[in-house]
Formats: structure tokens, C-alpha cells, sequence
């Protein structure tokens, strides 16, 4: 993880910790054109975790090039944050697949509610052997 003041780390951790939509980037190796996807996310303090499929067009570009960035913000700030911007290099996580549900579902959980993850749909995701973990470990953090 980068360095941050104390201060800094605990509002982006106060902030990343609401269920907020994130905005997830790569860009096509070929053409260079910009791809940004609405995504749901786990931030642990120093990763960012996000969860995806296989055959999404974000993976195929990770897989070509591993820069991406990442930005959840709100109208409102939260403590003086509005934004958090993170950029690196993703990392695939496939295995083991019992991580790669246990983190899925642990993302889903966030978003869907302990009762809601339990529905069939949240559960085929989790355990679809599409199913993958995309983790961001920051180069480079910024925040307004």
C-alpha cells in the first residue's frame, strides 16, 4: 500500500466502507479506447477486491494489459471525503475456488444483505466457475 497520513487512511477507509457503487476502468490494447463498468467492491484496509465473470470484456483487457483505475464518489462527502480514486495493476484470483466464492459472497453480502445473498441468483454467481476475483492492491490513491 502507498503511504498515507493516519487521518487520510482511516477517512478512505470509513468512506470505501459504505456499499457505494464504484467505476471500474481498463482500457482495450489495441484501440486504447476507455471501458468503464459499474462494479461492486471489498476494500480491506489495503485491497481492493471486486468481483467478475470470466467472459466480461473488463477481465479480457486485464488479462491484455493490467492497469486499471477505480472511483467511488458521492454528491455528499462523508467526514470531508467526496471521492476516492485508486489505480494499479490488477491481479486475477482464481484459485482457490473456495476463496474466490468466500470473497464473492462476502461481496454480494455488502450489497444484497445477509438474506439477500442467500437467493439462488447471488449463489449461482458465487459459484460459477466464471466466477473470478479481481484484486487491486493501490499505486497511486487520491482523495477530495
Amino acid at each position: 500500500m502507498i503511504a498515507l497520513s493516519v487521518e487520510q487512511k482511516g477517512k478512505i477507509d470509513t468512506f470505501l466502507a459504505a456499499p457505494l457503487l464504484a467505476r471500474f476502468a481498463t482500457a482495450s490494447p489495441g484501440t486504447l479506447q476507455p471501458h468503464v463498468v459499474p462494479v461492486w467492491y471489498e476494500w480491506d484496509g489495503e485491497t481492493l477486491w471486486i468481483s467478475s465473470y470470466e467472459s466480461t470484456r473488463k477481465i479480457g483487457e486485464l488479462r491484455a494489459n493490467p492497469r486499471c483505475a477505480v472511483v467511488v464518489d458521492v454528491a455528499e462527502s462523508v467526514d470531508g471525503v467526496s471521492a476516492v480514486v485508486i489505480e494499479g495493476a490488477a491481479e486475477l484470483v482464481t484459485e482457490p475456488r473456495d476463496f474466490v466464492r468466500d470473497m464473492a459472497l462476502r461481496i454480494y453480502t455488502r450489497y444484497m444483505g445477509p438474506e439477500g445473498v442467500l437467493a439462488p441468483d447471488p449463489q449461482e454467481w458465487a459459484n460459477s466457475p466464471e466466477n473470478l476475483i479481481i484484486k487491486v492492491t493501490p499505486e497511486f490513491v487520491k482523495v477530495w
